[in-house]
């Protein structure tokens, strides 16, 4: 099923046009040299990711922290086995990036518990943004939720919430979080709101108007160019993209 969901995103990937990313080079029209680090890039989100920030010329080097090796061979990209329990210790070297991106994320049914659905959620992106910072990344790039809200009697939200105002001080030049609604898109496994909201997107579009028009699904690979556009502006303090605006960041308005 990964190398399948991999394959696939390859294959979108081809599809892009080139001059979408003309804007991502510098004044005198070379290619950029910045490294970029992403965890989570087996995800819906993040193998979309992973495949733009190695098909553009913005990055000369691409670092992929991985609990497992993934299928994947390209000559920008640096896979780095990695236990997240203990980032704190890993070696500079892995860690030392310009962008930073993590869309780490879970359920409670595929973590087991509610403690290491937070621990995944919201421990693993601050220890990562905790560790990059120290090795000199400037900007982090982080996909929380629609309705994040430390003080949320929801316990998802809750933990996005966390999550986000642990990043916030972090004190990084550039922090881009990512608000998306329902996520739409081929996944590894079985989510049923997910399998719902793909199968009503188009009645729901027309539904979702106006002040609910931020309800309505978003297509992974959107969320994901969103980022990676949002890592291109000059860095600026603490961005939310809220899921209604990710198209338009991602140059599909």
């Amino acid at each position: 099923m990964q190398k399948r969901a991999l394959r696939l995103a390859s294959n979108q990937i081809r599809r892009y046009n080139d001059r979408n990313y003309l804007h991502l080079r510098n004044r005198d029209g070379a290619a950029m040299s910045k490294i970029a680090l992403i965890a989570g890039a087996s995800g819906l989100i993040g193998q979309e990711l992973l495949q733009m920030l190695l098909n553009i010329g913005v990055y000369r080097e691409v670092i992929a922290l991985v609990r497992r090796e993934l299928p994947l061979q390209h000559g920008k990209l640096r896979q780095a086995v990695v236990d997240f329990d203990g980032l704190d210790k890993l070696d500079r070297s892995v860690l030392s990036a310009d962008d930073v991106f993590c869309c780490l994320g879970t359920t409670i049914k595929k973590a087991g518990s509610k403690e290491a659905m937070y621990r995944i959620d919201a421990e693993y992106p601050l220890a990562l943004a905790c560790a990059a910072r120290s090795a000199g990344a400037s900007q982090y790039i982080v996909v929380s939720s629609i309705g994040a809200d430390a003080n949320s009697s929801n316990f998802y939200l809750r933990t996005k919430g966390a999550m986000e105002e642990g990043l916030r001080a972090q004190g990084f030049a550039a922090l881009h979080i990512m608000r998306p609604s329902l996520l739409l898109g081929e996944r590894q496994e079985f989510r049923f709101g997910e399998r719902a909201a793909a199968v009503l997107a188009k009645p729901l579009s027309v539904l979702l108007a106006g002040p609910l028009r931020k309800y309505r699904p978003v297509q992974a690979s959107v969320v994901a160019r969103a980022m990676l556009h949002a890592a291109q502006r000059e860095p600026r303090g603490v961005s939310v993209h809220e899921s209604e605006t990710l198209p338009a960041l991602a140059g599909r308005a």
